[in-house]
């Protein structure tokens, strides 16, 4: 097998036209392969917090925390040496290859407040299932979003799981609860969407619309490979959720042979805000509600997040989760 090795500097742009023509299935003899590697350069951008306090739930919510009443939201999860972890990388300008593998609905689970997995890779009208795994009610909003605006796709309420007593906060036997049922359904070219809960303004996940089967989520060293790829001229397209655009290359594969390329996003914004910005002095801390009669007791019994680690300030050193 022969190689070729390609490194690019590419520029963020906001937006990649949406496809127009179907995807063709077919079987893909002598297909050549795309592997690479996504880095970050520049600061790591601190993770976003938000104060349990402020959000419903607040106890059971709590099992994950930093257990001073902080809920993190880590974008960037960034290896030693730069790989970004959670890039959806895929081809765009190919009109058949490979069958899809995954053929099912997309699955997102709702447990300790938290929505699995961070992003994912999907489908217009394709199936979309959310299982709440806790005993509390979720608000389920789902966005389409695009640089000319953002549009409503979905807003539900999701039903607490009734087999998850609430008052045993300290037990992670869960057991999924009845599926929301519904599907994605993009609109005017847009191919991002952004989950949140509306009662717990920390839960977030995102997904990014393909329309053929060649995509990748980079791994925890920021690698990815797309194999099986016939022979031709494509776009590379990369995108990752703290970054807010598309890195785009174009690329030649040839058959029988590997195209090694690395793909470096640059200069990271800090995004966070007054409502999403860890601060000592908050307005709403603990004391300031139990003198008015509220009582709290949050336990980081399932994860507590690492504060250090997750406001980036010294040498890059791996996060807690989502």
């Amino acid at each position: 097998m022969k190689f070729a090795l390609g490194f690019f500097t590419i520029a963020l742009t906001l937006s990649v036209a949406s496809p127009t023509l179907a995807y063709k299935e077919t079987q893909v003899s002598n297909g050549g392969t795309i592997t690479g590697k996504v880095t970050l350069a520049g600061k790591e951008p601190p993770a976003l917090a938000y104060s349990l306090i402020t959000n419903p739930d607040t106890d059971f919510c709590g099992r994950i925390s930093t257990g001073t009443g902080w809920r993190l939201v880590d974008e960037f999860q960034v290896a030693p040496d730069g790989g970004l972890q959670n890039t959806v990388v895929f081809l765009e300008g190919i009109s058949q290859g490979k069958p899809f593998t995954e053929k099912g609905p997309v699955k997102v689970t709702v447990e300790d407040c938290l929505f699995t997995p961070w992003v994912s890779v999907v489908k217009n009208q394709q199936p979309l299932h959310i299982i709440n795994m806790d005993p509390i009610i979720h608000d389920v909003q789902i966005y389409e979003t695009a640089p000319f605006g953002s549009k409503v796709m979905l807003h539900r309420p999701l039903r607490l799981n009734p087999f998850h007593p609430k008052n045993r906060i300290k037990d992670h036997q869960h057991k999924p609860g009845e599926a929301m049922l519904d599907k994605v359904q993009f609109s005017q070219g847009r191919r991002i969407l952004y989950l949140e809960c509306g009662f717990h303004t920390y839960m977030q996940s995102w997904g990014v619309g393909v329309d053929n089967p060649y995509y990748a989520i980079t791994d925890a060293e920021g690698n990815f490979t797309l194999p099986d790829i016939p022979e031709g001229v494509y776009s590379l397209v990369a995108w990752h959720a703290g970054m807010g655009g598309f890195l785009n290359m174009e690329v030649v594969v040839l058959a029988n042979e590997t195209l090694k390329t690395k793909i470096e996003f640059q200069d990271p914004i800090d995004r966070r805000m007054a409502h999403n910005t860890m601060s000592p002095n908050y307005r709403y801390g603990t004391e300031v509600l139990e003198k008015e009669g509220a009582v709290y007791d949050i336990q980081a019994t399932h994860e507590t997040q690492d504060i250090q680690n997750n406001q980036h300030e010294g040498s890059p050193a791996p996060h807690s989760s989502h």
